[in-house]
């Protein structure tokens, strides 16, 4: 039976996990069927609810609708006691506003521009967590590489390219975040891989490169992106 791994933006790769484990995660809420997931076969990180046959997961389970809302309440009826002949009418209370009343008034104004500026602070920052995800997800999808990478190191002492057996044309591994991945040796004679990206709507990242270069032990990442916007193992 295949390992699975699944790409949480705030964690990374998770896994190996077991076919029951990873159901157990989507159904307590831990992962979505939009979640990326992986298990060796596949030739790139999928949606979860693009697998969730294979997965055992219903379509009942994908898309449970929400539960319906309680009707609303009867009105209330109002009194219909009868005036008493003679009684004493109360007078109106003075118009006015009440203290409580200025109080709620004079928070709301000083709140407007305490409001515009955690607006301010939260857009720009939930616009780079955004990024950082699509970019995180692109570079999920060199995992598989660096396995097929290291193996034909392993056993022919030398790197391949995308030629190679086993490896296809740099834009045959195109996904929503990737426009290429180049296979091949860098200056330094070390095997390397060369991504590109796109579909972030970001000219700081779309067409940018990340690179991965394999010392014969371990992968090394770097980038001509922005720090801000990298997985922590690609940040300088």
């Amino acid at each position: 039976m295949s390992d699975w791994y699944y790409h949480a933006p705030g964690e990374g790769r998770v896994g190996p996990l077991a076919v029951e484990t990873l159901r157990e995660h989507f159904a307590s809420g831990r992962i979505g069927r939009d979640t990326l997931v992986w298990r060796e076969g596949l030739g790139e990180w999928q949606p979860l609810e693009r697998l969730s046959a294979e997965l055992g997961i219903a379509p009942a389970e994908l898309y449970a609708p929400t539960p319906a809302a309680p009707p609303p309440l009867p009105p209330v009826a109002m009194s219909t006691v009868p005036r008493v002949p003679g009684a004493a009418v109360s007078a109106p209370p003075k118009s006015g506003m009440s203290g409580c009343l200025i109080a709620l008034i004079v928070v709301a104004v000083l709140a407007v521009p305490v409001i515009g500026i955690l607006a301010a602070i939260a857009v720009p920052a939930y616009n780079d967590y955004t990024l950082r995800a699509k970019v995180a997800a692109g570079a999920m999808s060199a995992e598989p590489l660096k396995l097929a990478i290291a193996g034909f190191h392993s056993q022919r002492q030398a790197c391949p390219d995308n030629d190679s057996p086993g490896f296809k044309a740099a834009e045959a591994y195109a996904g929503p975040q990737v426009a290429s991945i180049t296979v091949g040796t860098f200056e330094n004679e070390r095997c390397g891989i060369e991504m590109r990206l796109r579909g972030t709507g970001s000219d700081k990242i779309d067409g940018k490169a990340l690179w991965w270069e394999y010392d014969g032990n371990a992968w090394q990442c770097s980038s001509e992106i922005d720090n801000r916007y990298l997985p922590q193992p690609c940040r300088e």
